[in-house]
């Protein structure tokens, strides 16, 4: 493609937004491909672990490797990120197809990826969760928040107390919305690779985001109902997207000042939002994947001087090794694509001899306001591609001050305006039509990582799995015994289709059963178990919330909030066989949220030889196993099992930090209960290579 377009040369030109001497260079750089970009994620002490494999291992493997008489670079660390937990690389196709050091590094990316370990993320959008500082004890909600990498930011933030085996139950919250149904489930598919049981999804307008009651304690003994406020928000917003234009070259063809002009609007509604729902010394971080001030600077300038309660904050010295440039306080816009002439000012747009159809596409806070340094409108960031070789991004980080202006000011929203007659694409949240699948294949997903970052998540979706909510008959109902279809109907929200959450009753059969068989400590809070099944339905899944996440579902309409997604799913029914009762078993996911309760008697040990025979087989006979293993589960009873591995190393493979999985015992074989895709990522860590039957299959040795 010809990456020409004139009039984004002649309107970026006009903003001034790099000096002159180095337009050429910012040129360049937007016309060359993006470098692949992934983040190590999930747990800090995983993290830590599978980013020393990649030191140790793959980067010393592809340092020295030349193709076509060219020395390749290897993966390095962005110097940026916190704990060198992300990396980048640049490295053609044909590279990756052909040389056999980076084609095993491929492998190993499209492994861990889909099972949650790496994210493929571009490296400008890591960082709008970092600027938010979120820490465990947090109210968060993430506005605008599918396909789900920078919640799953959030969510490691509110985890990092989790140990590399076991969750933690934080004391805080993330509410993760997106206004497109579809959307959500592609984000609580994301977001399940860190299971976490103060997570809530919701699918509402983010520019009218309703408020949310909780109980809160009062000064005397007992409580009131009050309204939830959030410590962070992030306000990563619909934008036009022309920060991506690296990767998303058809831009280069559609790109049009409209496309900016049109969603100021919805942007400027969205921060009014967030701050109406932000509580006092909170943060909010708002940030785009535009160039365009009028999609950036223009938004916060309005927004601050409708709300003298906020201010924005200097973070220069957050990320110090980040490359980025100041927010501008002087821009021009545009409306006209034939003349392609800006206005410094909007006094000078109405003077102007323009058709009233296009001056009314433009409003004043569209324009620089006077007071922009009184602003501090540099304390903005832009970052540019040329600076580190990324994508565009803009992030402003904003707290309240209101401390300083009285107990109640109160924040002023702008009133919804008609929808613009041109509104531009939403670049950054891709569609998903109607009938489109969710998921994609393995080799998606290695086509992704050759292709270069993108937002969308490319990890094959179980919609089945994901919308299996069916519930129990004992339970305790928070809807004052209504209907699904009563409880929406009240709400005006008839065509929201999911089914509510309830909390199970402490002396519910299945709960009681559950802990016994499970052996779980008292500690265990099953005051807190969810099922959420239509009436009458018995219970196929049970999740597990923390207290505010419980305390939301019970003084909130579930349709109002559209409530999609809540806590983490904990034991999935099994059914035992011909004769054989049916029992809960521990999900692969929630195992590390319920181990903590597990009794230690109830846990048995595990050697590496008996892992392997696990992963080459789906159901190995006990008796295909050797001593003690063999011996042990032929004496337990049918069932869930959990089996504990140390740190082990062998001639054969390497284990190099605990390991506790979940097994299912028949009459005479066992099954190592994770799905396939964590099994071959998990056997090409641990023996070098995919010896499970999927990868046996695939390499065409079965």
């Amino acid at each position: 493609m010809d990456m020409v377009n004139e009039r984004f040369f002649a309107y970026y030109k006009a903003q001034n937004i790099v000096p002159e001497e180095n337009w050429s260079a910012f040129l360049a750089a937007i016309r060359s491909h993006l470098p692949t970009t992934f983040r190590v994620a999930g747990s800090r002490q995983t993290a830590t672990t599978l980013n020393a494999a990649i030191q140790e291992i793959h980067v010393p493997a592809l340092s020295n490797i030349d193709f076509e008489e060219q020395r390749i670079p290897p993966p390095v660390q962005l110097p940026w990120y916190p704990d060198g937990l992300a990396w980048q690389f640049n490295v053609p196709k044909k590279i990756l197809r052909k040389q056999p050091e980076f084609k095993k590094f491929h492998s190993f990316l499209v492994h861990e990826t889909e099972t949650g370990n790496i994210s493929r993320q571009e490296a400008v959008s890591m960082l709008p969760p970092l600027f938010l500082d979120v820490q465990p004890h947090h109210k968060v909600i993430d506005m605008c928040a599918a396909p789900g990498s920078k919640t799953a930011q959030l969510l490691e933030a509110l985890h990092a107390q989790d140990t590399a085996t076991a969750t933690s139950i934080p004391s805080g919250l993330l509410i993760a919305n997106d206004n497109d149904h579809k959307r959500t489930h592609l984000l609580i598919h994301q977001s399940a690779r860190l299971p976490s049981p103060a997570l809530m999804v919701t699918n509402l307008d983010a520019s009218n985001y309703p408020s949310i009651k909780i109980s809160q304690p009062t000064k005397t003994e007992g409580s009131k109902l009050g309204t939830l406020q959030f410590d962070r928000i992030l306000c990563d917003v619909p934008c036009s997207g022309d920060g991506t234009i690296r990767k998303n070259i058809g831009i280069w063809k559609s790109w049009q000042p409209g496309d900016g002009n049109g969603l100021h609007g919805l942007q400027v509604r969205i921060l009014q939002r967030a701050m109406n729902l932000l509580t006092r010394d909170g943060r909010i971080v708002y940030s785009t994947c535009s160039l365009n001030p009028v999609e950036n600077e223009a938004v916060i300038a309005e927004a601050l001087k409708l709300n003298p309660a906020f201010q924005l904050v200097d973070a220069s010295s957050m990320l110090p090794e980040l490359k980025r440039c100041s927010g501008l306080t002087t821009w021009r816009p545009s409306v006209d694509k034939v003349s392609m002439k800006s206005y410094g000012s909007y006094q000078e747009f109405q003077a102007s001899d323009l058709d009233p159809n296009l001056k009314a596409k433009l409003n004043e806070g569209h324009f620089p306001p006077d007071e922009a340094e009184a602003l501090n409108l540099p304390f903005c960031m832009r970052i540019y591609p040329h600076l580190q070789d990324s994508g565009g991004f803009f992030v402003a980080v904003l707290e309240r001050k209101d401390r300083l202006l009285g107990p109640e000011t109160q924040i002023r929203e702008k009133k919804r305006e008609a929808a613009p007659s041109c509104p531009g694409p939403e670049a950054k949240r891709p569609r998903l039509e109607d009938g489109a699948e969710l998921g994609s294949s393995r080799e998606a997903t290695a086509a992704i990582l050759e292709e270069g970052p993108s937002e969308v998540d490319t990890t094959p979706v179980d919609v089945a799995a994901i919308d299996e909510t069916k519930t129990a008959d004992s339970v305790t109902s928070d809807q004052g015994g209504r209907t699904k279809t009563e409880i929406a109907k009240s709400s005006g929200n008839e065509s929201f289709k999911e089914n509510p959450y309830t909390f199970l009753s402490p002396d519910d059969y299945i709960l009681i059963s559950c802990i016994e068989r499970l052996k779980l400590r008292a500690d265990f809070p099953s005051s807190n178990v969810l099922v959420r099944n239509p009436e009458g339905e018995p219970s196929r899944s049970l999740y597990l919330a923390n207290d505010l996440v419980k305390n939301i579902i019970q003084h909130n309409d579930y349709a109002r909030l559209r409530l999609t997604f809540a806590g983490t799913k904990i034991l999935s029914k099994q059914e035992g066989g011909k004769g054989v009762d049916a029992q809960f078993r521990i999900l692969g996911e929630g195992l590390p949220v319920v181990l903590p309760y597990l009794d230690p008697s109830s846990v048995i040990s595990g050697d590496l030889a008996s892992l392997k025979t696990m992963i080459k087989s789906y159901y190995p006979l006990c008796s295909s196993f050797e001593d003690p293993f063999k011996s042990t589960i032929e004496n337990k009873e049918n069932g869930t099992l959990i089996v504990k591995f140390l740190p082990e190393k062998t001639d054969n493979g390497s284990l190099t930090h605990e390991l506790v999985l979940p097994l299912w015992k028949s009459n005479v074989s066992i099954c190592l209960m994770i799905d396939k895709k964590a099994k071959s990522a998990m056997s090409s860590r641990l023996f070098g290579q995919d010896i499970s039957p999927a990868g046996r299959k695939e390499e065409g040795l079965e």
